[in-house]
């Protein structure tokens, strides 16, 4: 254990206790010498204004007053603040922002190695959508547990309305952002992208809790975003050379799948709304083949027919 860690640790003693602690007991928790004891004791300082401990060094001040992790949690941090600026969203810098400039701070501790965040972190958000200016109101009214007011465009109806929900959760999928909510008017659970709605306000009123067993249900039963309870079972068959990607690939936690004999790999998955579930069977192209239900097979081949319409003269 180095300096750094023992630090941590010291702290994490002594912040837990109401009764004191010998010195001899220090040292077992720590690993260390009496003489290494009493040196770290003597870099620690208590801050009553900051409410914790600082710890002193010859270039400074290195701790987050009242707020301390360990190298390992702070290089965690600033990873997951990487993959915040390199997602296109910037949730982090826009929601909490102080903590975002302590770790902007702390980067240029080479004891820690954050200063190599900025070159050997790399998290390209392709097709991403934005989060949006409602997002601030999406996440507030969310863990506030307050309705919320907004304006929605649906993408595939290409319909304006004016919605009022008790949100439930707020989602991160495949590079987009969406609210699980009960829809106070249509009364029943509905998923919305943040990035379609407008005007976002937060009521007074407190949001409907529903239990989360049923959201679970709901939201996590079908195959995709769309949600709703599944009604449908697919059965799709890959090709041996396609079988070693799928096989690795979380389709869904209720999947059952198999490999045959001659190397394929036999998926089935439940849904209820089909249209992400053949965009996916349509990414693999001729490496793929649905077998069953007949209705998904026919959906299928009609979109692979109006794909190669859209090539024949």
């Amino acid at each position: 254990m180095d300096k750094f860690e023992r630090i941590f640790r010291l702290h994490a003693v002594l912040n837990g206790r109401k009764s004191a602690i010998s010195a001899r007991n220090l040292q077992e928790k720590l690993g260390c010498s009496r003489a290494t004891l009493n040196r770290d004791i003597a870099l620690l300082e208590f801050d009553r204004d900051a409410g914790g401990y600082r710890f002193s060094t010859a270039s400074g001040i290195f701790e987050l007053p009242g707020l301390w992790f360990s190298a390992a949690e702070l290089q965690a941090l600033v990873f997951l603040q990487r993959l915040a600026e390199d997602s296109g969203g910037g949730i982090l810098q826009e929601e909490i922002k102080a903590l975002a400039r302590h770790l902007n701070e702390l980067t240029k501790h080479k004891r820690l190695h954050l200063e190599e965040a900025s070159t050997r972190l790399r998290f390209p958000a392709l097709v991403a959508r934005p989060a949006g200016a409602a997002f601030a109101a999406v996440l507030s009214s969310t863990l506030r547990r307050q309705q919320l007011r907004f304006g929605y465009h649906a993408r595939g109806s290409d319909e304006h309305t004016d919605r009022v929900v008790s949100p439930q959760r707020v989602v991160h999928y495949r590079e987009a952002w969406y609210m699980d909510a009960w829809d106070e008017v249509k009364q029943e659970l509905r998923s919305f992208s943040v990035d379609r709605m407008s005007n976002a306000h937060v009521q007074d009123t407190a949001a409907r809790g529903v239990p989360e067993s049923e959201l679970d249900e709901h939201f996590g039963g079908a195959f995709g975003i769309f949600g709703g309870r599944p009604d449908k079972t697919a059965v799709l068959l890959f090709t041996a050379e396609r079988a070693r990607w799928v096989a690795d690939e979380a389709w869904h936690p209720r999947k059952k799948a198999r490999h045959l004999e001659d190397g394929s790999y036999e998926l089935s998955v439940p849904y209820r709304d089909s249209r992400e579930l053949v965009m996916e069977i349509l990414r693999h192209g001729p490496h793929v083949r649905v077998l069953a239900p007949e209705s998904l097979r026919q959906e299928v081949v009609k979109q692979l027919s109006q794909a190669i319409g859209q090539y024949t003269p």
